[in-house]
């Protein structure tokens, strides 16, 4: 019998005797994953009463392939957007139990006689909880609405998280065990720089590719293309020194935010149930029996230290993060399993050759003994919880109500956190674009110039390849549009030095790195060089055009992470023309005595909050029909003069309207209003009952670019939109990405729709020229 009969006897055994065991399985209940594990050791060599594979090597490989199709399945499901809703509570539970566990997990290793590789590897699977049996085990008994449920099922998704970085560290260790604390520490840190470049570069290109060929995708495409993209991260992960299960999860983690996402998981489904199927029975294969029986103490005290571990630690973690004693004991006592995620990791230190042949024996046990106590713990959970109850002091009850409630009242995170948060986001994702591009400069580029080309001019050529690769990353570090910057800025004096600092830090590493770049391509001093990157720098966080791209850069990589979520909104909007009248509001203002300073202080500080003066409402002596002559001033320029008693219409976000009343609290001349801002909408719908004539209402219109259209390719600043038809660009339009309040340096592209507002004679105009598409108010 040739080997591809050997190889299809031995599927075709997998299959069968996974089919009848997870069967009799699903008839009483149980865990299905058990099946498969039951199943494999029934048809390995182990079991002699029944038939055995004939090449367990081919089954190793369907093995590994079912890792990578498992982790591509869980990267499908999961979403940078849940990582960001998960709730404090879930990220503090799973980093307690994670900080708690694995040095657990290490000291009981230690203990029992093993050595440091094996012990590592032990803490690290006995932190990981099963989110297979805990979410199939919530369904079952309908506790997925319950709070606690809501905590573990985010902490499970943190876990995870954690554990691909797990995964990440542990090959580094594995493969450095020789070299030094700092030589290991380098070489992680430099996989991490590799990893967050791969993943930003995965973000910009796929979803893009898979956006504009979807009008060519069926089902047979998307499979191929999914599984393509899959097996390609794959192969990428394992070339830069990550592993495969790691490759797989970022290329179903990046496919996880595209519209296309719910249909690729439905087709890849049946493929990772297969490949999920043998690789939980090659689990079950390795299981030897005689093994068992040789470790059966260090079992009974791992599953002791498992269960005891992770219910002492996930529910310390939930009382930690402001939740009620009944919360953390009913979400304790769901998490006291390991499973696939510590198959994963064991088989990870099975397949570098770096555990002893007995730790992964002894880990399956160890599951499979915690995954059939799960539900005995789970139904029990309320009872214990009233007998703890019981049993502590009414001191301590008085405590953690307290706690609790303190925590509830704590005030949202600071301004300064949040403005620390994304600078600090924005600043260490450009820093290392700057560095691969750097890495790949000097050990890429220059070395080919070099080797191929004798004219020493092609060492000028790559310098400045490399330095043009920098430029955008350089742009899109400096570029930010925070409002929490001016907020801060203007609410004290003390803000103003640390936010200078911050600045200044960017360009210092921006200068760094294209002097750094300078340095190893060209023979010219530092002298030389440090200046002449400090005025690159600051060409180009001065050029509109870099603005204009980095902006563009910025948006394609928030449409891609956030493709699938903004295509459920837009489909669930049902007022779909309205969304810009809800997102902008508007604040109205007199001038008691508006003297030239005023005058050109209020519209300095009108550009300065990023907010727009679209109306002023003049009151005249004059009489007609006995009512006083008003006249309308809408989308006044920068030089219209203001005169005493005039009603100032500004518009703009609320954060920077906000921003924008504290720049006027500050000048006496100004009567600056009591009442909080309404949307623009209101604003509008408003004019009609404030008796506005229709020709000085004010009005939203959308004009959809195309590629004729005079706008396409120009930035909004450039499009000379104002001048043109004496309204504002204040919307744009482009895919599901809705944007309101665009930077003047965006680009127009055909495809996109703008908003504009003006008055009825703007709408003439664009209905005279054919650019109307449509008007709101």
């Amino acid at each position: 019998m040739n080997h591809l009969d050997t190889f299809i006897i031995d599927l075709a055994l997998i299959m069968a005797a996974a089919g009848v065991v997870t069967i009799v399985f699903k008839r009483f209940r149980l865990p299905v994953v058990l099946g498969y594990i039951l199943a494999g050791f029934l048809i390995s060599p182990h079991f002699v009463w029944l038939p055995t594979v004939v090449e367990m090597d081919n089954i190793e490989t369907w093995g590994n392939i079912g890792i990578v199709f498992l982790m591509f399945g869980l990267g499908l499901e999961f979403s940078f957007k849940k990582l960001k809703t998960v709730g404090h509570s879930a990220i503090v539970t799973a980093l307690t139990v994670i900080c708690g566990m694995v040095p657990s997990g290490f000291l009981v290793g230690r203990m029992l006689g093993w050595n440091n590789m094996n012990s590592i590897f032990l803490g690290c699977v006995i932190s990981m909880s099963s989110t297979m049996v805990i979410l199939k085990a919530y369904e079952e008994y309908q506790l997925k609405r319950e709070q606690f449920a809501g905590i573990v099922l985010g902490a499970l998704v943190i876990e995870d998280i954690l554990g691909i970085f797990m995964l990440i560290v542990l090959s580094t260790i594995s493969v450095s065990r020789n070299a030094d604390g700092g030589d290991l520490a380098s070489h992680l840190g430099l996989l991490m720089v590799y990893l967050a470049a791969w993943l930003v570069l995965g973000i910009l290109l796929i979803p893009t590719l898979l956006r504009k060929t979807r009008k060519l995708h069926n089902d047979e495409t998307l499979v191929i293309i999914s599984i393509a993209i899959c097996l390609g991260m794959v192969v990428i992960a394992n070339w830069i020194g990550f592993s495969e299960a790691l490759g797989a999860f970022l290329g179903g983690s990046i496919l996880a935010g595209t519209i296309s996402a719910e249909k690729i998981e439905m087709l890849i489904k049946p493929i990772k149930d297969l490949f999920g199927a043998v690789f939980f029975v090659s689990v079950g294969m390795m299981i030897i029996p005689s093994m068992l029986i040789k470790y059966w103490m260090p079992i009974l005290i791992i599953t002791i230290v498992t269960i005891i571990g992770q219910m002492l630690f996930s529910t310390i973690g939930i009382l930690v993060s402001g939740q009620t004693m009944r919360t953390a004991v009913r979400g304790g006592m769901s998490m006291v399993q390991i499973g696939e995620f510590s198959f994963i990791v064991a088989t990870l230190g099975d397949t570098l050759d770096v555990t002893g042949e007995f730790l992964f024996p002894v880990v399956v046990c160890v599951s499979v003994i915690t995954i059939m106590l799960t539900p005995v713990f789970m139904k029990n959970s309320q009872k214990v919880y009233m007998w703890l109850y019981k049993m502590v002091p009414g001191r301590f009850h008085d405590l953690l109500k307290k706690y609790t409630k303190d925590s509830e009242e704590t005030q949202e995170t600071s301004d300064w956190m949040l403005f620390m948060k994304r600078y600090a986001v924005r600043t260490i994702l450009t820093s290392m674009m700057l560095f691969i591009i750097y890495q790949l400069g000097t050990r890429k580029i220059f070395p080919f110039m070099t080797d191929h080309f004798d004219d020493p001019a092609n060492q000028m050529m790559a310098a400045v390849v490399t330095v043009v690769l920098m430029i955008p990353f350089i742009s899109l570090m400096w570029y930010d549009r925070s409002s929490l910057f001016k907020k801060l800025w203007l609410t004290s004096s003390y803000n103003r030095l640390p936010l200078v600092a911050l600045r200044v830090a960017r360009m210092v590493i921006a200068v760094f790195m294209l002097a750094l770049v300078l340095d190893k391509m060209l023979d010219t001093s530092l002298l030389v060089l440090i200046p002449l990157s400090l005025l690159l720098v600051l060409i180009v966080i001065r050029s509109e055009y870099m603005r204009g791209r980095s902006i563009k850069m910025e948006m394609s990589f928030l449409t891609n992470v956030n493709e699938r979520i903004l295509h459920k909104h837009k489909m669930a909007r049902t007022d779909d023309k309205k969304w810009l009248g809800k997102s902008l509001y508007v604040v109205e203002f007199g001038l008691t005595d508006p003297g030239f300073c005023t005058t050109v202080r209020l519209m300095h500080e009108t550009r300065m909050a990023d907010a727009r003066i679209i109306k002023i409402v003049r009151g005249g002596d004059a009489e007609q029909g006995g009512k006083k002559k008003r006249d309308y001033i809408n989308m006044p320029g920068p030089d219209e003069e203001i005169c005493t008693g005039d009603v100032i219409t500004a518009m703009g976000r609320k954060d920077k309207l906000e921003n924008y009343l504290l720049l006027l609290e500050q000048d006496e001349n100004i009567d600056t209003p009591e009442d909080e801002p309404v949307t623009l909408r209101e604003y509008v719908y408003g004019e009609v009952f404030r008796r506005v004539p229709a020709e000085e209402q004010i009005m939203l219109c959308a004009i959809p670019v195309e590629k004729e259209t005079e706008f396409a390719g120009r930035s909004i600043k450039n499009s000379m939109f104002k001048e043109t038809y004496g309204g504002f660009v204040i919307g744009l339009e482009r895919g599901d990405l809705s944007i309101p309040d665009p930077h003047i340096d965006v680009v127009l592209e055909p495809g996109d729709v703008i908003w504009a507002i003006g008055d009825q004679s703007m709408a003439d105009k664009l209905l005279s020229d054919g650019l109307l598409d449509d008007i709101e108010y």
